[in-house]
Formats: C-alpha cells, sequence, structure tokens
C-alpha cells in the first residue's frame, strides 16, 4: 500500500516516514499543496495523511482539489482540534480526522480501518478510460458489456494495468506470460497479441489505452488507470 503525507512540519514528516514505513508501507511525502496536486496528477496512492495548516492552501482547499483529481481516501492529520474543523472536515467527505498529538498504534490502526473500508469493494477492479478489469472474476468489460480475451491476451493485459507507470519492455511481457497455458510466444506473436488486444478494447488507429513506446515496449496510456 502506498501512503502519501502532506505535512509541512519536516520533524513530524520524518516521524510519520518512519513509523509508517516500518509497518510496511510505502511512503511519499511532500510539503506543500502545490507539490501535492502535481505529483497526484501523474501517480496513483492508496490513501492520504493531509494537515490542514499547508504553507500555501489551506488544508480543506487542498482536499477540495484533489477529489477532484481522484477519488483517493484521505485522512485530516492536523493540529486544528477545534471542533467546527473536525465537523467541517467529516462533512467534506473525509474518511477520519485524527488531531495531533497522536499514538503512533492509533493511526496505523485508523489508517487500516479506512482502507479496508474504502477498498471493500473496488480491491479488485482496475479501470481504464471504459475498460474495467475484475480481478476476482477474471473478467474484462468494455461500456459494461463482456469482453471475449483469450488467456494470453488478459495475461498482457494485467501485466500493464497493475503496472500504470511502467513501461515495459517486449522481453519482460513475454517473461511474464511464458507459463500461462504452456503456450509458446515469441516476440513476433506479442505483436499480434497487442493488435488483437487493442481490436477489443482501443481504438487500434490511435490507441490509448495500450501505448507503444518506440524502441522499448509497451505501457498503459498516462492517467487512465483508477482503482
Amino acid at each position: 500500500m502506498k501512503l502519501f503525507i502532506i505535512e509541512d512540519d519536516e520533524t513530524i514528516a520524518l516521524g510519520l516516514k518512519y513509523f509508517l514505513g516500518q509497518e510496511g508501507y510505502d511512503i511519499i511525502h511532500k510539503s506543500t499543496a502545490k507539490e501535492s496536486l502535481e505529483y497526484l496528477k501523474n501517480n496513483t496512492v492508496d490513501l492520504i495523511l493531509l494537515d490542514i495548516n499547508l504553507p500555501d492552501q489551506n488544508g480543506f482547499e487542498t482536499f477540495k482539489a484533489i477529489k477532484q483529481q481522484k477519488d483517493i481516501p484521505i485522512i485530516f492529520l492536523t493540529a486544528n482540534d477545534l471542533e467546527t474543523s473536525i465537523v467541517m472536515g467529516l462533512d467534506m467527505g473525509a474518511d477520519d480526522y485524527i488531531t495531533k498529538p497522536f499514538k503512533a498504534r492509533e493511526l496505523v490502526s485508523r489508517i487500516k480501518n479506512v482502507l479496508r473500508r474504502t477498498n471493500k469493494e473496488s480491491a479488485n477492479i482496475i479501470k481504464i478510460a471504459d475498460v474495467t478489469i475484475d480481478l476476482k472474476q477474471a473478467k474484462v468489460f468494455r461500456n459494461n458489456k463482456d469482453v471475449m480475451l483469450t488467456a494470453l491476451e488478459y495475461k498482457i493485459l494485467l501485466t500493464l494495468a497493475l503496472n500504470p507507470n511502467t513501461t515495459f519492455t517486449r522481453e519482460k511481457i513475454l517473461a511474464d506470460i511464458w507459463d500461462v497455458n504452456e503456450e509458446f510466444v515469441n516476440d513476433n506473436t506479442l505483436t499480434v497479441y497487442i493488435k488483437r488486444i487493442r481490436e477489443k478494447i482501443d481504438d487500434i488507429e490511435n490507441p490509448k489505452i495500450i501505448i507503444t513506446v518506440r524502441g522499448v515496449g509497451y505501457k498503459i496510456g498516462d492517467n487512465l488507470v483508477t482503482k
């Protein structure tokens, strides 16, 4: 799980990065609203810890700006313990509101509760533009209509979709799908499989979901994947 900390106090941020890292979370930290919003344009995180008193923008305004970009669970983590602020934060749709100082174990517990609650239905779903991958059923839908992919086509799509910010070399894709149904796939047939997938879920003339990175391999189009 990737946690995003938006906190201008470096001492608090270091403490959070340390003990949340010890819990196995991947931690990203930014100190300002501007840096945070810029990061979120091209990256996906599982949960945000958001301070209200940021140097360049009120945390409530930052919350609204984030929610306009992506639907990500957000916990306010702030020294502002006024009842009006707590009510405002929760009424805006925050998943929790924790005041400083806080106990590390309590914070971890509340993070886990939010992740369990918010991922209950969506954890097994990946959305790429108008395409939905249901991991539990191993099915793919486009505009809510069932798309019939072969096992290899599904595996190739899933390899890319699970790593939306990664460009995969052709060699890496071939290595990942080698054992599926014990079918032999070489470099030439991979091109054919990519073409077939595009015909089913993409625009074959102007693909936007599976992008060719010339001289390297393939990737999912930027900012298309939501979970």
